[in-house]
């Protein structure tokens, strides 16, 4: 419960949002972009170090709720001090931007699009983890393993680029 504090203040609203709109979000473009997808990824070549299918959904929902408690500390710190930082409109950009990868890659098949825009995505969460760092130490290192699965992601979003048509 300590995490959720900030300032000794704890606001379920704030929190509540904070997590359900990346979870929410990021089922809502799981399931549009994957509709009527998932048959063509299972016939893909894959790198021998891709996970099971589901391995995704709980990594994903474990992100995004830990990307949105992130928010949630960033927030309440931002409002007693801290204003004029960059860190809630960079981590807007980087979870819209997450969003539209998994349209890219899966529902239009772009995968040499889908890395560019991968690489680009990842610079943001890490600017976005500098900032939020820059901010509440907390929020900073709970980013961290987003930027990581990110760059897990990347390297399997190039080898299946790299095995496959290169689309």
């Amino acid at each position: 419960m300590e995490l959720l504090k900030v300032n000794g203040r704890f606001d379920g609203k704030k929190i509540a949002v904070g997590i359900l709109v990346p979870v929410i979000g990021g089922a809502i473009t799981g399931w549009l972009a994957n509709r009527n997808a998932q048959e063509k990824y299972d016939k893909l070549k894959k790198p021998s170090y891709s996970p099971p299918p589901s391995v995704f959904p709980i990594a994903w929902t474990t992100l995004y709720t830990m990307m949105g408690t992130a928010k949630y500390r960033v927030g309440m710190r931002q409002e007693t001090g801290n204003k004029e930082k960059p860190a809630i409109p960079l981590y807007e950009l980087q979870l819209g931007m997450n969003y539209l990868w998994s349209f890219l890659y899966f529902r239009w098949g772009l995968r040499g699009t889908a890395l560019i825009e991968m690489t680009v995505l990842l610079s943001t969460i890490a600017l976005t983890t500098y900032e939020f760092y820059q901010v509440d130490r907390t929020a900073g290192t709970l980013m961290i393993p987003y930027l990581g699965w990110v760059l897990f992601a990347l390297c399997l979003n190039y080898h299946t680029w790299k095995l496959n048509d290169r689309k």
